[in-house]
């Protein structure tokens, strides 16, 4: 049975999201009215014409079909990522802020992905309102767009499962409900949660009000956008450890977390992928801080790395100091912790642990069948017998992940930069980290990338956050077929 593709369903789909969009724009827009901000008329300008354009696309899909097929939710979330920065960088164009197209669009993929990079060369520089969207961005980023508006599109009437399953690309996910929409709002509870807790401990320990709403919105997203230059450097070492400890929370799977937030945390500690991740934070923080230790003699050396471990696991990109100073083989150890990412179902970026788990017990696996070529040796996770389209999959994934980085490499080498850095700027943008190595290091700042750079770089960590499939299949043929 054939059928034509939807139009009018991802219209109306997109028309709701982009109102929900129009919604968060107001937080803002009132910012600048408050504090009496010359930019008050460019966040006006960018609300209206966010504001129409929803009601256009929602009349554009009025009388739609309520069908939302596996081809339709592949369009809607690729393409939603890319709306929501259209109308996200009007802010920064209309203001001055960033007056081209090409930074405004960057700022705020980064900014939606929870890549956490800017072309801000002074952050402190910038309005409050601009400041606090940049943070706002990386939080409604964070969870996922769709992850909300799964949530909310049932009052529309529309579904979400084919929306909520290309949204999470994982190996797995789990719902904690039979209704998909229930399980993203315990999501969204949870998230909400950690970010109002966060806060508040992070004003109560020395932040400014607004300092800490906005480093609350980007610890939790796992984005990494800073109210200043230096990141969270001149913080408190108090102030540090509560971020470290909330990006650690973000990176486990929230699944897990609402369990635990139940009061069964038997669930998070029998959970494997949460225990290589815990394991992982924790001997790469050791590393970095006996490496710190050795060659600084100072007792701070425990908290940078610790922080700089979890800061890269989790894609957050926050930084307590420069590590393009520290020795070699430290800096090093950094960069290839951008490859990993935390767990699945959380907000981070990077390959997820469960994948690596997988890929290394496969791996070890592999080795045994060669010693005994007559044995049955299944691969466990979580103590059930893996498919073999599961451990497939994942080696789909990681290849496509390596092609990426390469060809995005050679794209950047193409555009004038050096083979490190450009090697850099792949793994972080597709990892969604932020930061890099060599020039643009833990500053995170890439205003000197060439556009042709720039450009690239969003579309790569548009497919980093999709977790690649989702994008790439829009660019099969197969998808499009009747």
């Amino acid at each position: 049975m054939t059928r034509t593709f939807n139009w009018r369903i991802v219209f109306k789909t997109m028309g709701v999201l982009t109102f929900l969009e129009a919604q968060f724009m107001l937080v803002p827009t009132f910012a600048a009215w408050w504090y009496h901000e010359p930019d008050l008329g460019a966040w006006l300008v960018a609300s209206a014409i966010t504001w129409l354009s929803c009601w256009w696309m929602m009349f554009a899909g009025r009388n739609a079909e309520k069908r939302v097929g596996e081809r339709e939710g592949y369009v809607i979330v690729a393409t939603v990522w890319c709306v929501y920065s259209l109308f996200g960088m009007l802010p920064f164009w209309f203001s001055g802020a960033l007056p081209t197209v090409t930074d405004a669009w960057y700022e705020t993929m980064a900014g939606f992905t929870t890549t956490g990079s800017t072309v801000f060369t002074d952050v402190e520089a910038q309005t409050k309102s601009i400041l606090l969207w940049r943070a706002m961005m990386q939080w409604i980023g964070g969870m996922g767009i769709i992850v909300l508006s799964v949530a909310i599109l049932p009052m529309f009437g529309l579904g979400g499962m084919q929306l909520y399953s290309a949204e999470v690309t994982g190996v797995s996910y789990e719902k904690l409900s039979p209704r998909i929409a229930d399980t993203a709002k315990h999501m969204w509870l949870t998230y909400i949660g950690l970010t109002v807790s966060e806060g508040l401990i992070l004003w109560l320990c020395g932040m400014t009000k607004f300092d800490a709403v906005c480093h609350s919105l980007a610890t939790i997203s796992t984005g990494g956008f800073s109210t200043h230059n230096d990141s969270v450097i001149a913080y408190s070492p108090t102030i540090q450890w509560i971020i470290l400890i909330f990006m650690f929370l973000s990176g486990i799977n929230f699944t897990q977390l609402i369990y635990l937030f139940r009061g069964k945390p038997h669930r998070i500690f029998k959970d494997e992928e949460t225990r290589w991740y815990t394991g992982a934070c924790i001997i790469a923080g050791v590393i970095l801080a006996t490496g710190l230790l050795y060659h600084t003699h100072m007792l701070s050396s425990i908290r940078i790395g610790l922080f700089t471990s979890v800061a890269t696991i989790t894609s957050t990109g926050f930084v307590a100091a420069d590590y393009m100073i520290w020795p070699p083989v430290l800096w090093v150890i950094v960069f290839f912790l951008m490859f990993t990412g935390g767990a699945s179902g959380s907000t981070s970026g990077g390959m997820k642990w469960v994948r690596l788990a997988i890929f290394a017990k496969s791996a070890l696996a592999e080795i045994k069948r060669r010693i005994h070529p007559n044995a049955v040796i299944p691969v466990r996770f979580n103590g059930s017998t893996l498919r073999e389209q599961t451990t497939s999959n994942i080696m789909a994934f990681m290849f496509f992940y390596l092609a990426i980085i390469v060809a995005a490499t050679l794209w950047f080498c193409g555009c004038g930069i050096g083979f490190d850095e450009s090697f850099g700027i792949a793994v972080s943008m597709i990892g969604n980290v932020g930061v890099s190595i060599g020039q643009w290091g833990s500053s995170g700042c890439y205003a000197a990338m060439p556009d042709a750079a720039k450009w690239v770089a969003t579309f790569v960590m548009l497919i980093g956050r999709l977790e690649i499939f989702t994008v790439l299949l829009l660019f099969s043929r197969a998808l499009w077929k009747k």
